[in-house]
């Protein structure tokens, strides 16, 4: 299924929060409680107090709700930013094609936006992208008695992918059409209950879900595919501030420790090519 523009949105709130559901609130570093939407360093803000996050629900171990608050990789990335700034994160859910044309960022309802999401030539025509935080393959995933071994064995197969995805278009490049589902884990059960032979989908969200001992002694990777991806925090086109601010707490984590530490908690074993410390492009 297909997510459309008129899925209704949601605030969530981030880690910082004590409850889920609930827009997280406060007051700029400098604001002196009069509510201006300049924080620390001159970034301006959608909303005063807070660093307003777009995503889309749920992209394990990114983000997605744990008891009641959203959690990942990603969204422990962005409260760095955040701490910096002198503010809390707040968590806007909202439909992944608005990730590819910048909507929500250009109208002004979230400062950035951080879905797992790769870097592309054609995605840098809306947004302007941070230093990459994360290298990223795509993966082949299939129950272990079906027969499949590797990508070249989905010819002629039902496969399924995350709509507007580039494992969606990679798939689409080789000659496939696969089921378009709305979200990672809509894919994945999609998996599970038949509906599909083979999923392809980025790889850090099958590590995740092959944690669960029942998932892993029914599925199993064909294949990792090396499509030389990387993940990156977006921003409207021109807000260069906040995005120094991005790329300044992504290279500290790096420097101190912290991303190792992050990467740990939610990915798995840290690889230290998955930091990509050169910038893009």
């Amino acid at each position: 299924m297909k997510t459309t523009f008129g899925r209704r949105t949601r605030v969530l709130a981030a880690t910082t929060a004590t409850a889920g559901l609930v827009l997280v609130a406060g007051c700029s570093s400098d604001d002196g409680g009069s509510g201006t939407k300049t924080a620390a360093g001159g970034v301006e803000l959608v909303k005063a107090g807070q660093l307003t996050t777009c995503t889309h629900l749920p992209y394990p171990p990114f983000q997605s709700e744990i008891d009641g608050k959203v959690q990942g990789f990603d969204v422990s990335l962005i409260d760095l930013v955040a701490d910096d700034l002198g503010v809390k994160q707040a968590i806007l859910d909202t439909p992944f094609e608005n990730f590819k044309t910048g909507a929500f960022l250009n109208s002004g309802e979230c400062d950035l936006a951080a879905a797992g999401m790769t870097i592309t030539d054609e995605r840098k025509k809306n947004v302007d992208f941070s230093d990459p935080y994360f290298e990223a393959t795509q993966a082949v995933l299939v129950d272990k008695k079906s027969g499949i071994s590797s990508f070249a064995d989905l010819k002629g197969k039902k496969v399924g992918a995350q709509a507007q995805t580039t494992g969606e278009d990679y798939a689409k490049s080789k000659g496939l059409d696969p089921v378009s589902f709305e979200s990672s884990d809509a894919v994945l059960n999609g998996l599970r209950t038949g509906q599909v032979e083979a999923v392809v989908i980025d790889y850090p969200v099958v590590q995740g879900w092959l944690k669960d001992k029942a998932n892993a002694d029914a599925f199993e990777v064909a294949e990792q595919i090396n499509t030389g991806e990387q993940y990156g925090f977006t921003v409207k086109k021109g807000n260069t501030k906040l995005l120094a601010a991005i790329n300044k707490a992504l290279a500290e984590a790096r420097a101190d420790g912290t991303y190792k530490k992050l990467y740990e908690k939610w990915i798995g074993p840290y690889d230290e090519s998955a930091s990509s410390p050169s910038p893009a492009a």
